[in-house]
């Protein structure tokens, strides 16, 4: 028998290693593993683990269709898995395991382990390129290493991919009569502990789903996206990160639907669809910095010079941040955003990040954490990659002059205070010409409870400019 390991990849169409198990005749089941105390270690957030069981779910009964039974494993930790895998595999009969390769480093080791387990049992494992379009160490400078920055690997990133192509493979064909499915629900190994694993109507899970964003937003806001992206009170953005990151859908399904739709692959800035496909690059540099650096995975900035920079710890302004209590609208309606649904649109990240550490000069770490245990699209790569190249520690980062004023944001971003208004209720009334510094206007009228701003942004940018300066010294 064939047993394949679902991770991040919990598609059936554009997965390698279900194709591959599925290539040949013979037996073929699915597992997939729950892990609650490592996803708390982890800070995976309620919402993402909602998501994803959600999708389990819907896998398994899709699975159940084609003839393939999915395994659900439980074990508390990573430590504890290579022997209950081992021990399913030799209940099951399994000769093959295959998998998506996993690109964080706990994960990394988690497999090697899992690996050896099974390998004395004399059972291989397959490995194959799941989540990114040119597997990791596939883009490399002349020396033969990773790039630093992202303009030079994006050009070669494009090059390569001229070079290699790629195709997208559809499902897999039945394997056998279709098979009962119980649902997640009525699982024992399912209980209170990892609370409710309904799909949450404002997420819906599903291959379907994830494809009819995808459509959606190249029909309605691609050829604008350059345009509209930075603007959080309009549709500008696909909000497909959550479906990527559980790998609902593939970047190579992301790339092949914009040049079906577009009719060419765009190259350059100049032409239409380019600036979409170069946030798809991004996600790809981020992940092959992850698995080419692994001191990322290991709450190490990629600069190591600035791991000596002297971040402030100060409990009642990272609570005030975490709740959206700052004083700044653009920052507070952000985070607010980011509580109440799990996601935040992606200029926000950049505002709220530079916040936290160029205005507050609180650690990136403590802001990545917290991230995690927020979003539902939560993905260490990407996470790693934003915050670090905010907080002016990472690879392209910012440079550290560069330093975002919170208001001057909301006011080029959010000019109406549209966005604002709908997650600070307290500036419900205020008018557009004090929305982003409400404060005068809101004495006037007799104060609403909306705080006042906690730093002096200008005094604060200042501070972490001699911050990075004495790095230098």
């Amino acid at each position: 028998m064939k047993l394949v390991w679902f991770r991040n990849d919990f598609r059936l169409a554009d997965n390698p290693a279900l194709r591959h198990a599925c290539a040949e005749t013979g037996e073929v089941a699915a597992l997939f593993v729950i892990s609650p105390t490592q996803w708390r270690q982890h800070k995976m957030a309620a919402i993402r683990q909602r998501f994803i069981l959600a999708q389990v779910d819907a896998l398994g009964r899709e699975l159940a269709a084609l003839g393939i039974q999915l395994h659900l494993l439980r074990v508390d930790l990573f430590a504890e898995l290579p022997a209950a895998l081992a021990a399913l595999a030799l209940e099951l009969g399994v000769t093959h395991l295959y998998a998506n390769q996993a690109i964080e480093l706990d994960e990394l080791r988690r497999d090697s382990d899992v690996g050896a387990a099974l390998a004395e049992q004399e059972m291989s494992c397959h490995w194959f390129n799941g989540c990114c379009v040119l597997p990791p160490g596939r883009v490399l400078t002349g020396a033969g290493e990773m790039f630093k920055v992202f303009t030079p690997f994006s050009r070669a990133w494009f090059k390569a991919l001229e070079e290699d192509g790629f195709v997208i493979h559809r499902a897999p064909a039945p394997r056998g009569e279709p098979l009962p499915w119980q649902p997640l629900v009525e699982r024992t190994c399912v209980d209170a502990e990892l609370g409710d694993v309904s799909p949450d109507p404002h997420w819906p899970v599903g291959e379907a789903e994830a494809q009819r964003r995808l459509h959606d937003f190249l029909e309605r806001a691609v050829l604008d996206y350059g345009e509209t992206r930075d603007f959080p009170a309009q549709a500008g953005t696909s909000i497909l990160s959550p479906y990527l990151a559980a790998g609902i859908i593939s970047p190579r399904q992301c790339v092949g639907a914009l040049q079906q739709r577009l009719g060419y692959r765009p190259q350059s800035k100049a032409q239409p669809g380019f600036v979409w496909l170069n946030e798809l690059v991004w996600r790809e540099f981020y992940r092959h910095l992850l698995v080419l650096v692994p001191t990322l995975s290991m709450n190490l900035p990629f600069k190591p010079e600035t791991a000596a920079l002297p971040w402030g710890w100060d409990p009642e302004a990272l609570a005030a941040w975490c709740e959206g209590r700052t004083g700044y609208p653009i920052v507070d309606a952000a985070m607010r955003c980011l509580n109440a649904t799990g996601w935040m649109h992606n200029r926000l990240r950049m505002i709220v990040a530079s916040f936290l550490t160029k205005d507050l000069h609180i650690h990136w770490r403590l802001g990545e954490d917290y991230f995690m245990s927020q979003l539902i699209d939560g993905d260490l790569a990407a996470n790693n990659g934003g915050w670090q190249w905010a907080a002016g520690t990472g690879a392209d980062a910012a440079p550290y002059f560069r330093v975002f004023n919170p208001t001057t944001q909301g006011q080029r971003f959010d000019p109406q205070g549209d966005f604002i208004r709908t997650w600070v209720t307290e500036l419900a009334d205020v008018p557009v010409a004090y929305v982003h510094q409400p404060h005068d206007w809101l004495r006037l009228k007799g104060g609403c409870g909306y705080p006042a701003p906690m730093v002096d942004h200008a005094l604060a940018r200042v501070k972490a400019i001699e911050m990075f300066r004495h790095l230098e010294k």
